[in-house]
């Protein structure tokens, strides 16, 4: 139900509230949104919760899987999306007019891997680029996506990732794949093991992506699992990993993640190491459009000097 709202309640709107809005609308996720602007959940919660109170209507749908907008939050979304477009335009234009040597390179991260192993680099970019950088967190093929749309000028990816028209380059940095699976699976009083056979568990539901998703890492996977006599039964796998856990924990299926992921502590899931694993690894690279490359050379050089 809505209600109607005074003009001084909207004039106490900053500018901000709508921004964060549109990130988590964009998001679908409170813990994404929030990673992507920097902040903590609580306060990006409290601010979308007082965006609500002062236009009187319900913005999101708050579900297990996250969040959906509602009728009212995608018309309140269309009417914002022009003011900060505008927003983001005269920044730029003042950026670029008024103090061109001053660029923020946008700089991309894959959400293949849990952004804690990037910690150290963030931080050698950041003291790099004394002015400032823009960091955004997407799946490797959106970060390619916008990279060809002149939205980012580079992009920390996962491979083998196709990047036609593109320039790809390997790092030294690499995970192998573990084994997430359900304590249920095992029986009661057993503790999961360490390592496992993933043909052991063929004919097991699989939580995979759509090949559409990544057609280069899914054709890498497949003809490592044909090898490997892995053949799973497959269910469509979950964007957020938060919500592909809570499924794993319920008996669902299994998972296959990148070593660092195994930080991330759930009850109802265990993590094992593959007997098999050195076979299937998930690999760092970093993508930039053709006329960037001496950007690539010295990213590439900030990403290698040290260990991630």
């Amino acid at each position: 139900m809505t209600k109607t709202v005074s003009e001084s309640t909207l004039d106490a709107i900053d500018v901000r509230h709508f921004y964060y809005f549109s990130v988590v609308a964009e998001e679908n996720s409170l813990r994404r949104a929030a990673e992507r602007l920097f902040m903590a959940q609580p306060p990006l919660s409290r601010q979308i919760k007082q965006l609500e109170e002062r236009l009187g209507v319900a913005l999101f749908v708050r579900h297990s899987r996250g969040l959906t907008l509602t009728d009212e939050g995608a018309r309140v979304l269309a009417i914002v999306r022009p003011l900060l477009q505008m927003k983001d335009a005269t920044y730029r234009r003042l950026r670029e007019d008024i103090h061109p040597q001053e660029q923020r390179p946008r700089i991309g991260f894959t959400t293949a891997f849990e952004q804690g192993v990037f910690a150290g680099l963030e931080r050698r970019l950041t003291e790099f680029f004394a002015g400032g950088l823009h960091i955004q967190r997407e799946a490797s093929t959106r970060l390619a996506r916008d990279m060809r749309k002149g939205r980012l000028d580079a992009a920390f990816v996962a491979l083998p990732l196709d990047a036609p028209g593109l320039l790809l380059r390997e790092l030294p940095y690499a995970e192998p794949m573990l084994a997430a699976l359900p304590t249920t699976w095992f029986a009661p009083g057993d503790a999961a093991p360490e390592a496992v056979s993933l043909k052991n568990f063929s004919h097991r539901p699989l939580f995979w992506f759509r090949r559409e998703s990544n057609p280069g890492f899914f054709d890498y996977a497949k003809t490592r699992f044909a090898r490997l006599g892995f053949t799973p039964q497959y269910l469509e796998e979950p964007t957020e990993h938060d919500v592909l856990l809570a499924r794993i924990a319920a008996g669902e299926g299994m998972g296959l993640l990148p070593a660092s992921f195994a930080a991330i502590r759930r009850d109802g899931v265990a993590f094992a190491r593959l007997e098999d694993g050195h076979a299937f690894h998930l690999r760092l690279g970093l993508v930039v459009p053709q006329d960037k490359a001496p950007l690539a050379q010295t990213l590439t050089a900030l990403a290698s000097a040290m260990p991630l």
